[in-house]
């Protein structure tokens, strides 16, 4: 159980835009979340609540830095005339506080005026593409099913011109996880250091106000056809993972595997998914309603709202306390004997739809994939926490494999 909330850093997700979009990706998760506020006309965040929201985020941080995220939907969907004001909003309220700022965009509405301020304000751009053109064409198309590719790259051309620090975000789903190593040296070609590759995993439920997602823990739901598989999942990872340990450790950071040898040095994992507790990140909609997190946006899962209560009282309040222990309580007894249960955690709740084999629910079902994918890297992983528990660089595994002091 969580027993210290308030020594664990707060973050709340901030969409100023709502689910708006200028695409409709067809495996996205936000974009429906629209019709949970079919009664307000425009999902735009005001300039009011968006002072309180920056004034409130600050005082509730217990650490000397604070990391604003912007997302959607996609954020771009507000003028840059909003996120000036931000900034300035967070510079009135900073009181000798770091401020940073990170912001999604699908990278196709940028232009040298944004990244102009982007590298002027020092902000992080995470930049959503799904490796090469036929893979990212496949599922991310604009509403009249045109693709997004090419003014995504433009995009993406436009950041490294103005030296914007950017880094990718890629979803693996049903169509190119069979692809890993096509996938990964697309990133390598056009040099994007930093990606993250997210499995994409969801099923069908309709509901009576027109989303069609089924809520994280319900079962016996219909597999979104865009899943990717966990057989497809572990394959992916693996193959990856062969590649990035004999050539690229130091060279290129790819989260899952970063995150996977914090777990083994049993440190922080910077990837939620793989941490021991949920609950430090909550998501903000346009109107100020708070939710546990930016994949638990159902109204059961609705915190409350900053206009009429703190961000602290609903991040570490009651329920959200018990959202984030959820994540060890309800692991099945599987999960908790497993030997590599340190390094995933029973993964993303949102994922722990399937039964064990003795019927016991709560299994992750990504699970298999996971499982080869540890199984695989333990005797590397090993190594490598050898290395930076000895203050030692990782990047020391490549020598070893060479020298055939470890793999095959």
């Amino acid at each position: 159980m969580i027993t210290a909330p308030f020594a664990r850093p707060l973050y709340v997700m901030a969409k100023p835009a709502g689910a708006a979009c200028n695409l409709a990706c067809e495996y996205c998760y936000y974009l429906e979340k629209s019709n949970l506020y079919k009664e307000v006309p425009n999902h735009v965040m005001t300039d009011n609540l968006l002072e309180t929201f920056i004034r409130e985020y600050i005082q509730a941080q217990t650490m000397p830095q604070v990391m604003f995220t912007w997302h959607g939907g996609e954020a771009l969907m507000r003028p840059l005339s909003f996120y000036r004001r931000a900034v300035e909003l967070q510079k009135k309220y900073a009181g000798g506080r770091t401020i940073e700022n990170s912001i999604q965009t699908n990278g196709t509405l940028l232009t040298d005026e944004w990244c102009e301020f982007f590298r002027e304000n020092n902000w992080l751009v995470g930049v959503s593409v799904d490796g090469p053109q036929e893979f990212h064409d496949e599922y991310r198309r604009n509403r009249q099913g045109i693709p997004s590719f090419v003014k995504v790259m433009r995009g993406i051309r436009l950041l490294n011109k103005h030296g914007v620090e950017w880094n990718a975000m890629a979803v693996v789903n049903d169509y190119n996880g069979d692809y890993p190593l096509e996938f990964y040296r697309f990133f390598k070609d056009i040099d994007c250091r930093y990606i993250q590759f997210a499995p994409i995993v969801e099923r069908m439920r309709p509901h009576a106000d027109g989303r069609h997602l089924a809520t994280p823990l319900e079962e016996g739901e219909r597999l979104a056809d865009f899943s990717v598989s966990p057989e497809q999942w572990g394959s992916f990872l693996c193959t990856l993972f062969d590649e990035w340990v004999r050539q690229d450790v130091g060279q290129y950071y790819i989260q899952l595997f970063d995150s996977t040898l914090a777990n083994w040095a049993g440190l922080e994992p910077g990837l939620c998914t793989l941490g021991k507790w949920c609950g430090h990140a909550g998501v903000m909609e346009f109107n100020g309603d708070v939710y546990s997190c930016d994949h638990f946006v159902f109204p059961e899962f609705r915190l409350g709202n900053i206009r009429s209560q703190t961000l602290v009282d609903m991040m570490y309040g009651e329920r959200q306390q018990k959202f984030g222990n959820m994540k060890q309580e309800g692991l099945p007894a599987q999960c908790r004997e497993c030997e590599f249960l340190f390094a995933c955690n029973g993964e993303c709740p949102k994922n722990r739809f399937m039964r064990t084999a003795s019927g016991e629910p709560g299994l992750n079902y990504l699970c298999k994939g996971y499982l080869r994918f540890f199984r695989h890297v333990a005797p590397y992983m090993d190594f490598m926490k050898k290395e930076l528990l000895a203050r030692r660089a990782p990047a020391n595994v490549m020598e070893a494999i060479r020298e055939g002091l470890i793999g095959a």
